[in-house]
């Protein structure tokens, strides 16, 4: 079942979060609550997950993003796609991003973005399949 979390999912969130970064380790400090709670209460902001039995096994975030350019169309920024990896391979995560574009589609935005740190070839084809190219922009990042 797709659905955007609510604010009784951060355990499950964070224990699905050790599959995204292993080498993170999320803690359900002062600062989680803040950001969690700052989540929530953003209605741009849709972190949508996959539960199966009960368990969130896949999610992605949507957020919509107002712009003045584009003739003030806003644009959609997806991050953290991540599926448990015991539940990978079922389309949970095709699903997740679906639904993202349905709200970005309803927010009338102009494009979706989204950047990938992998460089497995795999996850590349899956991005191109659910519909993104690498060919019409160029990222940078700057780590702070």
């Amino acid at each position: 079942m797709i659905r955007e979390a609510t604010r009784d999912d951060l355990d499950q969130m964070i224990e699905l979060y050790r599959y995204l970064h292993k080498d993170e380790v999320l803690e359900k400090d002062e600062i989680i609550l803040k950001a969690w709670d700052k989540i929530m209460s953003d209605p741009d902001h849709h972190l949508i997950v996959w539960e199966e039995g009960g368990k969130i096994v896949s999610s992605c975030v949507c957020v919509i993003i107002p712009n003045l350019t584009r003739y003030g169309r806003p644009y959609a920024f997806i991050e953290n796609v991540v599926t448990h990896e015991d539940w990978r391979g079922r389309g949970f995560a095709s699903q997740c991003l679906g639904y993202a574009k349905e709200l970005a589609i309803r927010a009338n935005c102009y494009k979706m973005m989204l950047l990938t740190g992998s460089k497995n070839p795999a996850t590349h084809r899956f991005y191109e399949f659910a519909g993104y190219n690498s060919s019409d922009k160029t990222a940078y990042v700057q780590w702070l």
